[in-house]
């Protein structure tokens, strides 16, 4: 284990060089969160374990959450999920019968009982429930936004708000919570084209809440990362001149390759991970070992970047590709977990 140090993350989402390169990951995946802590493969993974192995593979935070969700109706899926079955709010009938959490009624003392599995120097990393966009998708399903845009445009709004203002309640609470260094506002915004909703209805609707969530977030000093899958170029500079993000997660090759965002962006916001996971997955260890150190080479003199995956590490993506890219960084021996 190298020892953790939150400010090298921190010096990173301020655009500045860490002393050292950084790893930044979402979430990792069940056997693997098993391996890194020695645990019985089939074990379910709790919320300590997931420290513990964050840690373990030398990050310098473990992503954790407190219990919060926006009820949704069971959804049959395999690898992926339709976005318009299992909707809860098709009239106004429906939205007054919707349980709304409440932000206030939440466990945020399980991260206080947590903090007790970090190491020195180590902090939490924080996510939601999902985002705005994602849960309005989830309520009121994809094809239905595209009709009630035209012909109920109050009652998508309404519902808009009521979770911007959920959310917005909960990262004020959470914020409040020592042992959270900086917190993930995650929220798909984009198929491989271009967003979900035109870039105009993206600015009347959801990024205002976005807006309110960092300024949530930043009111605790604490900074805010927007993970977002999709080809999200036309909304860039609102994500970081109007909504103020510190770093941008979720890369796809096919889209923007990190390298291409980094010359883009990278002045102007933290660029986190971004090596493809189709790279990942395809590749030779050797490929993903030189695209890592040129990673690295790249973003050496300038800051603003943390290496990782384009998105996060599920159970497809060989163990032996994710130890190599993490290796780059860390110089860790990871042998013992490819047994």
């Amino acid at each position: 284990m190298r020892q953790p140090n939150f400010n090298n993350l921190l010096k990173v989402l301020n655009n500045e060089t860490p002393d050292r390169p950084t790893l930044f990951e979402f979430f990792l995946n069940n056997p693997l969160y098993n391996k890194l802590t020695g645990m019985a493969e089939d074990n379910v993974t709790d919320k300590a374990e997931t420290v513990r192995a964050f840690i373990a593979a030398g990050y310098d935070y473990a992503t954790v959450m407190p219990d919060f969700s926006f009820s949704k109706q069971e959804v049959a899926h395999e690898k992926t999920i339709s976005l318009n079955e299992g909707v809860s709010i098709a009239n106004w009938d429906d939205f007054e019968k919707y349980p709304w959490p409440d932000a206030d009624k939440v466990d945020y003392a399980v991260l206080d009982k947590l903090a007790g599995e970090l190491p020195a120097g180590a902090k939490f990393i924080s996510q939601g429930p999902g985002g705005v966009l994602e849960n309005v998708i989830s309520l009121l399903g994809y094809d239905n936004i595209c009709f009630l845009l035209m012909d109920d445009p109050d009652l998508f709004k309404t519902v808009v708000d009521n979770i911007g203002s959920c959310l917005v309640h909960y990262y004020e609470r959470l914020g409040a919570v020592a042992s959270v260094g900086a917190m993930i506002s995650n929220d798909d915004w984009g198929f491989k084209s271009q967003p979900m909703l035109s870039p105009d209805d993206m600015r009347k609707y959801i990024i205002p809440w976005h807006k309110k969530i960092v300024a949530a977030i930043h009111a605790h000093g604490k900074p805010a990362i927007l993970h977002s899958c999709g080809n999200l170029a036309s909304l860039m500079d609102d994500i970081i001149d109007d909504c103020k993000y510190d770093g941008k997660h979720s890369y796809e090759d096919t889209i923007t390759p990190v390298e291409e965002a980094y010359e883009l962006w990278g002045e102007r916001i933290a660029i986190l991970g971004g090596i493809d996971l189709d790279f990942l997955c395809r590749r030779s260890v050797t490929e993903v070992t030189e695209r890592a150190e040129n990673l690295l080479k790249l973003t050496a003199s300038r800051g603003g970047f943390a290496l990782g995956s384009g998105n996060s590490i599920p159970d497809y993506v060989p163990d032996e590709k994710y130890f190599a890219m993490v290796k780059v960084a860390t110089g860790l021996d990871y042998s013992k977990y490819l047994i």
